[in-house]
């Protein structure tokens, strides 16, 4: 076995075609991490934490898709230049570092890190590299879309206003702004399959068939979207139907004092943003009236 101080480094490289500050971006944000940090599509990484600077610590919980097995990736920070460089130590206590280089066309991506014993150098290489590669195909693709904010502070616990929003009842109320006939048809479970719905200007449902992808009581919502149902009818599943295909929406739960700040991120279609612009704050402040 390879003594600590003698473990080979690797380095895996990718280049990026966007520009540095959104690559640093995409890169960094814990809302972003979720969707791209995993080597295939049968795992995921469902939550993440990112206090980065110097000192801060991180985390990824990278699970399969199916639920059958997990772990948390995550250490601490030793190093952050914005925009330029990356470095920290893992819970195991080896290192990484990460740089980032403006070039001809993008943005170049090297990282480096100390191998573990319990796989083969080759094997590490290709999965670091396989969720480089991934990180460029998420950045290039996000194309139209964009992460929109928003927030609300709520007099009441996190863990009353995660329990009333999902409320089926108060759920019905506090989503009128998108459709008066709005209501769910599932299980909140993480991993499960729910349905929003609501009836169209012709009389018909529609909505969008989604997946539960994490769910921390009081503390983390996170709906991933996978195709739609239009004019009562499921539309082909192969996952490039819709706009939304693929997109999440996240809602975070913070203690402000006695109080909750809500936040909600929701990847958004291009030609929706004003649609969704207009409809969340409204139904952000119907839950509040709600919880308190």
């Amino acid at each position: 076995m390879t003594a600590k101080n003698e473990r080979r480094v690797i380095t895996v490289t990718v280049k990026v075609r966007a520009p540095l500050q959104r690559v640093w971006d995409f890169f960094t944000g814990p809302l972003h991490i979720i969707h791209w940090n995993n080597a295939s599509d049968d795992w995921q990484t469902s939550y993440a934490e990112n206090d980065l600077r110097s000192g801060g610590s991180f985390l990824s919980r990278m699970e399969a898709r199916d639920g059958s097995e997990g772990f948390d990736f995550s250490g601490k920070y030793s190093e952050v230049i914005p925009l330029k460089e990356i470095a920290y130590t893992l819970d195991d206590g080896r290192g990484v570092r990460v740089s980032f280089r403006e070039t001809a066309g993008g943005t170049l991506i090297t990282e480096s890190f100390m191998a573990e014993d319990e796989n083969s150098a080759e094997l590490q290489r290709t999965g670091w590299q396989a969720i480089l590669d991934n990180f460029r195909k998420y950045v290039e693709g996000y194309g139209p879309r964009e992460m929109m904010h928003f927030e609300i502070t709520i007099e009441n616990t996190p863990e009353n206003v995660f329990r009333i929003m999902l409320d089926d009842v108060a759920y019905r109320e506090w989503t009128t702004p998108f459709n008066p006939t709005s209501h769910y048809s599932g299980s909140w479970k993480k991993g499960e399959k729910i349905l929003f719905l609501g009836t169209d200007a012709d009389g018909k449902t529609g909505g969008m068939i989604c997946r539960i992808r994490e769910n921390i009581p009081g503390k983390f919502l996170s709906i991933e979207s996978l195709w739609e149902i239009i004019g009562g009818i499921e539309a082909p599943r192969d996952g490039k139907n819709s706009a939304w295909s693929g997109a999440l929406e996240n809602y975070s739960f913070k203690p402000a004092g006695i109080n909750t700040l809500l936040s909600v991120d929701t990847d958004v279609p291009e030609e929706m943003k004003s649609y969704i612009a207009d409809a969340w704050p409204k139904a952000l402040e119907k839950l509040k009236s709600l919880c308190e």
